[in-house]
């Protein structure tokens, strides 16, 4: 600490917060750049629809289904017979469980059916779909018409 001399003569001691100040705001840059780059490991180009979010206490598990057919567990790749496995023993410590299934959306719709009637067969029975909020843009009206 830094000691200073008073107007009486006296030490007065105080601590010079400068420095934490501009270490706190250069992690805070830091964070705020890099949070946005965060996220899951596999690239899936989702489907855009309209719905609200919706909120999780635990860890989630997603499955996602690439463009070129890949399933992922998080971001572990899997077949589908070790998906299924996976996914039982999950089933049978918490048959409560969510699963949430991100699927490019170049993915055949029958593909997306057969990954998500799998982990129901799991014994996994709550089951969402990851998509998109579309651009606010491609939500009006086009303004071209043809006669």
């Amino acid at each position: 600490m830094a000691g200073e001399v008073g107007p009486r003569g006296s030490l007065v001691a105080q601590i010079n917060v400068t420095p934490l100040v501009d270490v706190m705001l250069v992690l805070l840059i830091i964070f705020m750049v890099t949070a946005p780059i965060i996220q899951q490991g596999i690239q899936v180009d989702l489907p855009k629809v309209k719905a609200a979010a919706i909120q999780g206490k635990e860890e989630q598990f997603v499955v996602s289904i690439t463009r070129d057919r890949r399933i992922y567990l998080n971001d572990t790749p899997m077949t589908a017979d070790e998906l299924t496995q996976k996914l039982t023993a999950i089933a049978q410590e918490r048959p409560d469980r969510e699963v949430y299934v991100r699927a490019d959306q170049q993915v055949p719709y029958g593909d997306v059916i057969r990954m998500m009637a799998a982990i129901k067969a799991s014994g996994i029975e709550n089951v969402g779909m990851v998509t998109e909020m579309p651009d606010a843009d491609a939500d009006a009206p086009s303004r071209t018409h043809g006669n």
